[in-house]
């Protein structure tokens, strides 16, 4: 099933286009989604890998929605730190404009930002996306909303794949993430059931808005604080 989805993306990938093109080259943007800790990331991350390893270095590169959280002063502000990670936690807007960019900036680099789980923090310029990357790889809870500005979102991809896993697997991971931020086992339990659960009912109804259901388990995990450059 892996190396099926490698080819599914490979064929995404736009011709080499001919040299010093007018315009830049095509770039073609793949979205992953599905609800919280059923894999986006770790798919996300090996398929960037993967079409980097068959097409050449540079050919694919990683956009995490993740990056777009609002941070934690922000969130304070508007009273809404306890809801993290629900819709309108994001920068909605900043994401989409992101995208958008990605399919025309194709003559320098784009820097794209990524959350540290650690600081519990989202980071600018994290990841760079090079002139002659074809494939971005983007993924997040909500890239097949039916809400506003998040709608215009699904009609910029080639494809968009729903992540599926099964709930226990996904609370079990979602319990361990918030344990490795520093919760005490009962706060990992309490966050779950108050935050990702609902946030994970949510994006569960939107499965339907997808290109395809995609159920993978073995993904190789690349290490987190990978970096992806511009070429």
């Amino acid at each position: 099933m892996l190396e099926s989805l490698v080819a599914d993306a490979l064929s995404l990938v736009p011709e080499d286009p001919p040299e010093d093109p007018p315009e830049g080259p095509a770039r073609v943007i793949l979205g992953l989604t599905g609800a919280p800790a059923a894999g986006k990331s770790t798919l996300a991350r090996y398929l960037v890998h993967a079409v980097d390893e068959r097409a050449g270095a540079g050919t694919a590169g990683y956009l995490p929605m993740d990056g777009f959280h609002l941070s934690n002063a922000q969130l304070d502000r508007l009273g809404r730190r306890d809801r993290k990670g629900a819709p309108d936690t994001f920068d909605a807007h900043g994401y989409l404009a992101m995208v958008r960019r990605l399919l025309t900036e194709t003559d320098s680099p784009v820097y794209v930002p990524d959350y540290d789980r650690r600081l519990h923090e989202p980071i600018a310029a994290q990841h760079a996306i090079g002139p002659r990357t074809r494939l971005v790889v983007t993924e997040g809870n909500y890239l097949a909303s039916d809400e506003e500005p998040w709608t215009g979102v699904r009609g910029l991809f080639a494809e968009l794949w729903y992540v599926e896993a099964e709930d226990r697997v996904r609370e079990r991971r979602l319990r361990r993430r918030q344990m490795a931020g520093g919760a005490s086992v009962s706060a990992a339990q309490e966050w779950v059931e108050r935050s990702d659960r609902p946030n994970g009912e949510l994006v569960k109804g939107l499965r339907d808005h997808c290109t395809r259901v995609v159920r993978v388990s073995g993904v190789p995990r690349l290490g987190s604080r990978d970096r992806y450059s511009a070429r």
